[in-house]
């Protein structure tokens, strides 16, 4: 989604999840990850902007005597518990929820300040990146380096046979997350199998986690890699510094891997698609209440002129809309892959005095083609079908992209 701080998002399942993309701007995706999971459409709110109009046609007030009067009726007649607190929160989910607009929604402060650890990839867990091999397995793609997963002995393509006892056949990498995660302090135990032989059991203390939003390598020696999993508060500078590092190793060509990525920060997005692109260059246009709002490149780009492939999929959503839209149009990027999700709105997140937040749909988004992409998504230059359960040997998408730059 796009936040002001502005969001949007989707929702993937890769190994990782995701957001979408709010406005200061943020946009969001979906996947599944060990370390965190969900799908937004949102901003951190740490950035508020003005009342953006009012062209809702509403009263100035509203009359409440019809919500007193249900208020008496339920307090009168009600067979059961309730709090003033969870009336007065359920009356402010219900005035979001009114809207019909699934990107619009209350958050208490409590759900405010889980929603900003998933958009910064902040959890409790073992740090551990997990997916499935082809029998179905669970196995670890990849223990985070300095976390408890590492430290405990997890190795990758460990396979994970028992979580707590609890015999992982038959389970989703979804739900495997969702068991590991837990209480920082408490211990999860998990029963392994190591090189189709050794059985193990690891007991592991999670812990707080802040995982990095980006992870680079270098394929074939000539290509730059990089893989954002969301567009979090780390991400601009983790991808200039990569960019840099890129530039400094002299790569032939760089692919962006945006898939699965439910999306975040609109000003991430912006810096990211600045490094490509000249100054002055159009990212992303805004249409509101307010106006229009263009957002252009601030010319970092010292990636400008290095062969491009960026790779999105059906869980790439409003911020990685936005910067594969933004490379695609400004004719420095290939796309390859599948379609993406398809998020053209933006949601600001204000900050209310009780603490919570109102994540509400503020504007439409637009590519510099003038395309607004809400439920069409962007359809790739090359399609390239998802291998069921693929690794870094059989990914299909990424081999095309290889291939394409090694041309």
């Amino acid at each position: 989604m796009s936040f002001k701080t502005k969001v949007e998002g989707a929702t993937h399942v890769h190994v990782r999840s995701g957001f979408g993309g709010l406005v200061k701007g943020v946009t969001l995706g979906v996947a599944a990850l060990l370390i965190f999971g969900l799908g937004l459409n949102i901003g951190n709110g740490r950035i508020t902007l003005g009342p953006h109009g009012s062209q809702t046609g509403l009263p100035a007030q509203l009359d409440y005597s019809s919500v007193t009067a249900l208020y008496q009726e339920l307090k009168d007649n009600y067979n059961g518990k309730l709090t003033a607190q969870q009336l007065t929160d359920g009356l402010k989910h219900g005035l979001a929820e009114a809207t019909n607009d699934p990107y619009t929604e209350y958050f208490t402060a409590a759900e405010a300040k889980d929603f900003n650890s998933q958009l910064n990839n902040s959890f409790s867990g073992i740090g551990a990146e997990l997916g499935q091999d082809n029998d179905k397995n669970i196995i670890v793609i990849s223990p985070l380096d300095g976390f408890p997963a590492m430290k405990a002995g997890l190795k990758a393509q460990d396979i994970i046979t028992t979580i707590n006892g609890t015999t992982t056949s038959g389970m989703s990498v979804d739900e495997a997350v969702s068991k590991i995660r837990g209480k920082s302090g408490t211990v999860v135990k998990l029963g392994i199998v190591r090189d189709k032989s050794q059985s193990l059991t690891l007991s592991i203390t999670r812990q707080n986690i802040q995982a990095p939003s980006i992870t680079t390598k270098t394929l074939d020696g000539t290509i730059g890699y990089m893989h954002i999993t969301t567009f979090a508060d780390d991400t601009s500078q983790l991808a200039l510094k990569d960019a840099q590092a890129f530039k400094k190793q002299n790569v032939k060509g760089i692919i962006l891997d945006l898939r699965g990525n439910p999306g975040g920060l609109l000003d991430a997005a912006i810096d990211v698609s600045s490094l490509w692109l000249p100054k002055g260059a159009t990212i992303v246009e805004e249409r509101g209440t307010i106006g229009i709002d263009t957002h252009q490149a601030n010319g970092d780009n010292i990636l400008q002129g290095i062969p491009t492939v960026v790779l999105i999929d059906g869980g790439s959503a409003s911020a990685s809309e936005i910067t594969a839209g933004a490379l695609h149009d400004n004719g420095v990027a290939t796309l390859i892959g599948q379609k993406s999700y398809g998020k053209g709105v933006v949601q600001q997140l204000l900050d209310l005095n009780d603490g919570g937040q109102l994540k509400v749909t503020v504007a439409q988004w637009f590519r510099p083609n003038g395309q607004n992409i809400q439920h069409k998504g962007i359809t790739p230059d090359q399609t390239v079908k998802e291998n069921a359960n693929a690794t870094s040997d059989n990914d299909a998408q990424l081999i095309a992209a290889q291939a394409y730059l090694n041309k």
